[in-house]
């Protein structure tokens, strides 16, 4: 028992507790689509489990991906200090912690109110391929937003019952996102990554990187304002839009290719900004259900 309490901080390193915001973005689009499709009230208990799933599926996701990378994690500063890449966690306990988190995500399906197993077993591949990216293509980070951007399609289901054209051009603005963002994420690593053959869009694009957020970034944009065109929506969502396309500039401009700390302080913007729509979208659906009584 005093074993297992030591190893509770490692435990928590291996599943990125202690670094949140992964979870935030992979929670938003859910979040988002449940403030979008709800035919009536937002159903608070539908938002508790979606968050408990992003918890899940993202830890589960980093756990993999550290079990993959065990052997190159040393050779990077950001990750050298990783549960198995510095030795405090063995594979077998990754593994079980894996499983673990799997188990409880699986579960989860069936307290959702449409069961949405299916989909689930349409995703967990993805999962699965996710840390394979990295070494066979130049664009991981398309790919880690195809995988994870799923929960925009969950929140949806759950919260209509159905997949319309709406739910997938939601997923795609995310997709752009996540693009973005994460290419501002993969600038921290560009010189470590290099010595050890780790693709990344940020390698691939190098000087133009710069043109390749503004591109996944304004894709992004133009998408939510297809979104909203189509969408029934009040001042509120036409609002977000606007916060949208004014912070996503506002990361263009503080990019800079060769500055880690700006990288990481962009990357993490994101969550705040991921907050702050839900919370417009939220209370455009809060006039919606005033102006239907």
């Amino acid at each position: 028992m005093v074993m297992n309490t030591l190893l509770i901080p490692h435990y928590i390193a291996l599943m990125r507790l202690n670094k949140p915001v992964g979870i935030w973005l992979t929670f938003y689009p859910a979040a988002w689509a449940v403030a979008l499709a709800s035919p009536g009230a937002i159903d608070p208990m539908l938002i508790g489990l979606l968050l408990i799933g992003a918890v899940l599926m993202r830890s589960a996701g980093c756990v993999l991906n550290d079990i993959t990378d065990r052997r190159l994690d040393g050779h990077v500063a950001r990750t050298k200090d990783r549960p198995l890449a510095a030795g405090t966690l063995s594979l077998k306990q990754a593994y079980g912690c894996l499983f673990v988190l799997l188990a409880l995500a699986f579960g989860l399906l069936f307290v959702l109110p449409h069961n949405p197993i299916w989909l689930a077993l349409l995703v967990l591949p993805m999962v699965a391929a996710y840390p394979f990216m990295k070494r066979i293509t130049w664009w991981p980070q398309m790919f880690l937003g195809l995988t994870f951007n799923t929960s925009a399609l969950f929140g949806w289901y759950e919260a209509a019952g159905e997949l319309p054209l709406e739910a997938f051009i939601l997923y795609a603005a995310c997709v752009f996102w996540t693009l973005g963002y994460d290419t501002i994420y993969a600038l921290q690593d560009m010189e470590d990554d290099a010595k050890i053959g780790i693709k990344s869009t940020a390698r691939r694009m190098g000087e133009h990187a710069h043109a390749l957020i503004a591109v996944s970034y304004a894709a992004m944009v133009a998408l939510w304002g297809v979104l909203i065109a189509r969408w029934s929506v009040y001042d509120m969502a036409l609002l977000a839009v606007v916060v949208l396309a004014v912070h996503l500039i506002w990361q263009w401009r503080m990019v800079r290719l060769d500055g880690e700390a700006v990288a990481a302080r962009l990357f993490k913007s994101n969550a705040t900004l991921g907050l702050v729509v839900f919370c417009l979208l939220m209370a455009d659906r809060y006039e919606l259900s005033h102006i239907l009584r």
